[in-house]
């Protein structure tokens, strides 16, 4: 008694449209490797998987809402490849974290992969767009408060105490009451700039962080698991280390994190991992999105952003266009790159207007950053910023997809309806005669 959803939806609809054509054998044939087919539970289908993973990072929705919106959206079941109109949930929010770790990197350039092949499929990428990108670096910062010392301090002391509970060590003190008190102190004096009274503030925040670490080493010995070892040798490093020292912690939960300045007038220090992006110089489409730990020089980046277009595309770029923070780059290879300089002197005609074309690049940047979940990466590790950055990218191509789809099939319209209209002869004009 169900009713199948080609029944009521708009078979002409730009994302009915996209769902026939994406070549969904392609991600079984990648993905289905992953999971075993004779032991444990079945495996979530990897269509359904997928296709809430590009609506996620399309609209900009966190696990739960793409999963809430899915029940509601017959569209978004149909991308899926549900036959019916759902009236449950397909899944838990928290199964889409686990896929997500199953894939990583290589599953998420997987999802950028098609989206390129996609388009070339329905002709909205040509393949001479291709030969030519632009490549440029930002910041994807990291989901974490700014690092404060005293915010540090007091965070480090709170994650210790809450592992130490969980293992049953009971503390001399936790400091619970007055470490909250003396955070809120030093904010404020700071605030109103009374910086002796709030470096005092500070100075005993970090006092007794010393005081929790010295407690627990002395009764938790060396048979502290893994996890208490873990957060005790990170607060050992927030306790040491000073305000000018290299290589800083500036997140308890995020070792990874770290502080990049590019030089922005209105935020000077970013607190995440530089991210290297290369999109095609005509079209704006992303073929390539990676994250650069370390903070490496931009050239440096150059060579590995340039090996990932070849594997996502599946071609060489002919010509790429860079700005000049890439002087000095030394990529050797069939890729020639051009860095742009402020005036043309003698540069030839045509390739001076690609290269007024590398621009086009920053609000593409821009566009990830506010519309597909790069802002502030959410996911873990340094596996999440490399998945985050990449997903973004698939994300914002297969918004490109729907809208050429739903235009195509409006020009489509037009020009049906414009044949129909010539078709149809016209009456010949006649002679109005007045009656007697």
């Amino acid at each position: 008694f169900k009713v199948e959803l080609t029944r009521f939806l708009d078979m002409e609809h730009a994302m009915v449209k996209l769902a026939d054509r994406i070549d969904w054998e392609a991600f079984h044939a990648a993905f289905d490797a992953m999971w075993s087919d004779d032991t444990g539970r079945p495996a979530i289908d990897t269509r359904l998987m997928v296709s809430l993973h590009y609506l996620k990072y399309t609209y900009d929705l966190s696990d739960e809402a793409v999963v809430e919106g899915w029940l509601q959206n017959p569209y978004w079941q149909y991308l899926s490849g549900m036959r019916y109109f759902q009236h449950e949930e397909p899944l838990d929010p928290s199964s889409m974290s686990r896929w997500r770790g199953r894939a990583g990197q290589a599953g998420a350039e997987e999802l950028l992969e098609q989206t390129i092949r996609t388009g070339l499929e329905i002709k909205a990428i040509k393949i001479s767009q291709l030969k030519r990108i632009n490549v440029d670096t930002t910041v994807q910062e990291k989901n974490v408060r700014f690092p404060t010392d005293s915010r540090l301090y007091n965070r480090a002391r709170e994650r210790l105490v809450k592992a130490a509970r969980a293992e049953g060590i009971d503390l001399r003190q936790s400091y619970q009451r007055v470490g909250k008190i003396l955070l809120k102190q030093q904010s404020r004096y700071a605030q109103v700039k009374q910086f002796k009274r709030a470096r005092r503030c500070q100075r005993k925040l970090r006092t007794i962080l010393g005081r929790v670490i010295r407690d627990i080493e002395r009764k938790a010995g060396e048979n502290m698991c893994e996890e208490l070892a873990t957060l005790l040798e990170r607060a050992r490093r927030i306790h040491a280390q000073q305000r000018k020292d290299k290589n800083k912690l500036y997140s308890v939960h995020a070792p990874e994190v770290e502080c990049i300045s590019k030089g922005k007038a209105h935020k000077r220090y970013e607190f995440g991992v530089k991210v290297s992006v290369a999109t095609t110089s005509r079209g704006g489409w992303h073929v390539g999105a990676m994250s650069c730990p370390g903070r490496p020089y931009d050239g440096h980046t150059l060579d590995g952003a340039l090996r990932q277009v070849r594997r996502i595309t599946g071609r060489h770029a002919e010509h790429a266009f860079v700005d000049q923070g890439y002087r000095g780059h030394g990529c050797e290879g069939p890729t020639e790159v051009h860095v742009d300089k402020k005036k043309r002197g003698r540069t030839a005609r045509r390739l001076w207007k690609w290269m007024k074309r590398r621009a086009a690049v920053e609000p593409g940047i821009g566009h990830l950053k506010s519309e597909h979940r790069m802002d502030r990466n959410r996911l873990r590790g340094e596996q999440g910023d490399m998945v985050n950055a990449l997903m973004s990218a698939a994300g914002m191509n297969f918004r490109k997809l729907i809208r050429h789809a739903a235009l195509l099939w409006r020009q489509i319209l037009e020009r049906l309806f414009d044949a129909m209209r010539r078709s149809i002869p016209h009456p010949r004009p006649g002679r109005v005669v007045a009656a007697a």
